[in-house]
C-alpha cells in the first residue's frame, strides 16, 4: 500500500501539519478515567497528541492538569478506558518543583545519564554540555540547592535535555519565578520545541499563564473537574466569540471570571 504524501506545492507549515496528521501519535488516550479512591480525577478523556505539537493544559486548580501529566508519563494508570503512550519515544518530565540531589549542579545531570547505562566519564561531559546548552556552565560545581529557582528549572531542564527526549512533560514550568527567569525558561522550552537543536520535542505543559500559553502552545486543551471542555488550535482558544460557542466556562476562564 502507497503512503499518501503532502501536498508538493504546500508551504513548509502546511507540510509539516499534514505530516503530524498522518504520523503516529505520541499519546492517544480514549474514554480514560482516573479515580482515587471515590475522588475522580479525570473523566471520559478522549485526546490525541501528534508528534511536534505544543500543548498546554489549561484549568483551574483541582481540574486534573497534573493527574493528566502523570497518566501521560506513566506515573499512573487509567482506572477506566486506556491511555496508550508511543513505546518507541523517549520521554522526560519536569515538576513544578524539580528535585535536587545533595550534590553539585553537574553531577545532578550527570547521574540521570548514569543511570540510563553511560559510562560516568562520558555522562559528566554530556551533562557539562548540557549546562552549557541552559546557560549554567559556570555554576556546573555549585551545589544544586543553592542553585536560584530560575536555575534550578534551567539545570532540570538540562538534565532532561541532556537524555535526548522526543517528549517533554512540564508542570507549571514557571510556577513562583521572577519575570527574568520566566523569560529564559520560556526561551529554552520554546528552542527545544522548535527543534533549534536539530531534534525537535513535543511539548505538554500545565501553565496558568494565559500569555505563556500563547507564546508557547500550538493547541490548548480547557480541563474542568477532570473532562475536556474545550480543545482548539491556539489561535481559536483565543478568539472569543469561537471559545464562548465552544465552551462558555473557557471563554469565563480566560476572562478571569470564572468562580
Amino acid at each position: 500500500m502507497s503512503a499518501v504524501l503532502p501536498n508538493p506545492t504546500a508551504s513548509v507549515p502546511e507540510m509539516s501539519a499534514a505530516l503530524r496528521r498522518t504520523a503516529r501519535p505520541v499519546f492517544e488516550l480514549q474514554s480514560a478515567g482516573l479515580a482515587f479512591g471515590t475522588l475522580q480525577a479525570l473523566r471520559e478523556l478522549n485526546l490525541s497528541i501528534a508528534p511536534g505539537e505544543s500543548v498546554a493544559l489549561l484549568g483551574a486548580n483541582g481540574s486534573g492538569k497534573s493527574t493528566l501529566l502523570r497518566l501521560l508519563h506513566g506515573l499512573l494508570r487509567p482506572t477506566t478506558g486506556s491511555c496508550r503512550a508511543d513505546p518507541g519515544l523517549r520521554q522526560a518530565m519536569l515538576f513544578q518543583r524539580p528535585f535536587m540531589l545533595r550534590t553539585t549542579a553537574l553531577n545532578n545531570v550527570a547521574l540521570a545519564l548514569w543511570l540510563r547505562g553511560s559510562p560516568w566519564r562520558e555522562a559528566r561531559g554530556r551533562a557539562l554540555l548540557a549546562l552549557e546548552r541552559v546557560g549554567l556552565q559556570p555554576q556546573a560545581g555549585q551545589p544544586a540547592r543553592t542553585l536560584s529557582g530560575g536555575q534550578q528549572q534551567r539545570m532540570a531542564l538540562a538534565r532532561a535535555w541532556a537524555l535526548g527526549p522526543e517528549v517533554l512533560l512540564l508542570d507549571e514550568p514557571t510556577a513562583s519565578l521572577d519575570p527574568h527567569a520566566k523569560r529564559e525558561v520560556e526561551q529554552l522550552i520554546a528552542d527545544f520545541s522548535a527543534g533549534a537543536d536539530g531534534r525537535p520535542v513535543t511539548v505538554v505543559f500545565a501553565s496558568h499563564n494565559l500569555g505563556q500559553v500563547k507564546r508557547l502552545a500550538t493547541r490548548v486543551i480547557y480541563l474542568e473537574m477532570g473532562r475536556v471542555q474545550a480543545d482548539l488550535p491556539v489561535q481559536e482558544f483565543f478568539d472569543a466569540t469561537r471559545l464562548q460557542a465552544v465552551s462558555p466556562s473557557a471563554a469565563l476562564f480566560v476572562k478571569g471570571e470564572l468562580v
